[in-house]
């Protein structure tokens, strides 16, 4: 490893160290959501795809499980790729773990939204997916809780990312300054 990927890699970090505090701060609230930051724009709208995919794919299970689907392959398709990509590369970990966090927050929003429905769907006369699940399984009361739950969980997988990052720069950091010792040493 060379300082100009150390360098990068800390400046990629120190992104999702930002992005992870805007989402548990700015994301949070309705005007924050409209003032993202494009790097989770595009995230977001990547998330959206594959929520609607997750209807279109879990529609053969049932009305429950479709209206389950989409938040469900949100969040699954995140923590496949942290499977895939940890079996060849640890050091994608930072970014496979934001990705999941974020996901993750996002179904936050999305069933803390359920007694309120004032987030704009993907088209108009949609049904709210968790407000449909809520009042079908008798947990509307319970619908903060759940989402300060999953959104947590959501945070919490952010900053694991965030953890895997310093970790490995941390290493990388250590074995280039012993290189440049290991140089001084042979020169003199």
């Amino acid at each position: 490893m060379d300082y100009f990927k150390v360098g990068l890699y800390l400046v990629c970090l120190i992104f999702i160290i930002y992005f992870t505090f805007f989402l548990a701060t700015d994301y949070q609230s309705f005007a924050g959501r409209n003032n993202l930051p494009f790097i989770i724009w595009v995230i977001d709208t990547i998330d959206l795809f594959i929520h609607e995919a997750g209807h279109f794919i879990f529609t053969i299970f049932g009305r429950t499980i479709y209206f389950l689907g989409g938040s469900l392959l949100q969040i699954i398709i995140p923590i496949a790729t942290v499977i895939v990509f940890a079996k060849n590369n640890l050091r994608s970990l930072m970014f496979t773990l934001y990705w999941t966090g974020q996901s993750t927050v996002n179904v936050s929003i999305y069933i803390g939204d359920a007694p309120y429905r004032k987030l704009q769907l993907i088209s108009r006369g949609a049904i709210h997916d968790w407000n449909w699940l809520m009042y079908r399984l008798n947990l509307m009361e319970e619908i903060e809780t759940i989402a300060a739950i999953v959104n947590a969980i959501g945070i919490i997988t952010c900053i694991a990312g965030i953890f895997v990052g310093l970790y490995f720069i941390s290493i990388d950091g250590y074995r280039l300054i012993q290189q440049k010792i290991e140089i001084r040493k042979s020169i003199r």
